[in-house]
């Protein structure tokens, strides 16, 4: 909870424009999130695309340089694209320093052989394009699990039923985390309640949303939301970094993604693509470094989660005695 001692945080060149007369209408308070993470604290903080143990190696070596607080890490190429020792070493270095480690499931729409995600459209996106796109994500999931991992980045509203379902049942953990991917992430309130229900932990809302977007999912849902405070090109390649202390205070619990604009695409990784690939995780950090900073200069650093935390409060869900198979072999009409 916000301690109510502490000085009031002020706004971006509040001082000046005051004295100019251009000053800003005071904030609403009925626009605030009242939701927070369980154990206190409004906000995380994620470091995105780490795709191998060389690249956690960088990270974390470069948040211990600038003194950036981390509480997850994820990456994007998918379980399917590391080997049991990365996964491994990953699982180890994260857990030595309490990190969450959250690795992309399976098959996506973007690499199949459909056409639709090519046109203009592009339809259908990441989603798990058949049966098997689905199975393939359903086996990385136990994979990952069984190596360690404790958080799952999924990019398709049937696979998230489906591990949900898996995590009801106890065939993957239950304090297993599902994150739901930016790429299909929800703009509204009431698809955003739809994932929360589906079993989502963590929210990955697209980084154009407007911050009256962000009090209207919070009027519905108290599920952790996660947002690129600066996005990649090919989602938008937006720098939210002056809003960060707002996007706080109307979108908490909120996962401050520190993404990276302006740089090439390494999904899915390979060390081909290695140089560029360490170099970008480096920069990652040092733009959370910057955005933490402006927090600080405007006395809206506090409230953060403790370091360590990851799990969400309790949320709604669909409940999952009642989901039945969508296919009844006896069924003849």
């Amino acid at each position: 909870m916000t301690d109510a001692s502490a000085p009031a945080a002020r706004r971006p060149g509040e001082q000046v424009l005051a004295a100019l007369g251009l000053g800003a209408p005071a904030l609403d308070p009925a626009d605030a999130s009242v939701h927070t993470f369980p154990g206190g604290g409004r906000w995380r903080t994620e470091i995105p695309s780490c795709e191998g143990p060389e690249a956690l190696a960088v990270v974390l070596k470069e948040a211990s340089r600038l003194d950036v607080p981390i509480h997850r890490i994820s990456q994007g190429s998918g379980v399917w694209m590391l080997t049991d020792d990365e996964i491994t070493e990953m699982v180890e270095a994260t857990a030595e320093r309490d990190i969450e480690l959250c690795l992309f499931t399976g098959p996506r729409g973007t690499w199949d052989i459909g056409g639709s995600v090519r046109s203009d459209s592009r339809g259908a996106g990441l989603r798990a394009r058949g049966h098997d796109a689905v199975a393939g994500c359903v086996e990385d999931a136990v994979r990952a699990t069984e190596l360690g991992v404790k958080c799952l980045l999924v990019a398709d509203e049937g696979v998230l039923w489906t591990l949900h379902r898996a995590r009801s049942a106890g065939i993957i953990p239950a304090d297993t985390t599902l994150k739901v991917s930016a790429l299909i992430g929800p703009v509204n309130p009431a698809s955003y309640a739809v994932y929360e229900r589906l079993g989502a932990d963590s929210v990955n809302v697209p980084s154009d949303l407007t911050l009256d977007h962000l009090t209207e999912i919070r009027r519905v849902s108290g599920a952790p939301m996660d947002m690129y405070i600066e996005a990649p090109d090919d989602l938008g390649g937006y720098i939210r970094m002056y809003e960060v202390a707002e996007l706080i205070r109307r979108g908490a619990p909120l996962y401050l993604k520190f993404g990276l604009s302006k740089a090439p695409g390494i999904y899915p990784w390979g060390r081909h693509l290695r140089d560029v690939t360490l170099d970008t995780a480096r920069e990652r950090v040092r733009r959370g470094r910057l955005a933490l900073d402006l927090l600080a200069r405007h006395g809206a650093d506090g409230d953060m989660a403790p370091l360590g935390s990851r799990l969400p409060r309790a949320l709604h869900r669909f409940p999952v005695e009642a989901s039945a198979p969508l296919h009844d072999e006896n069924d003849k009409d």
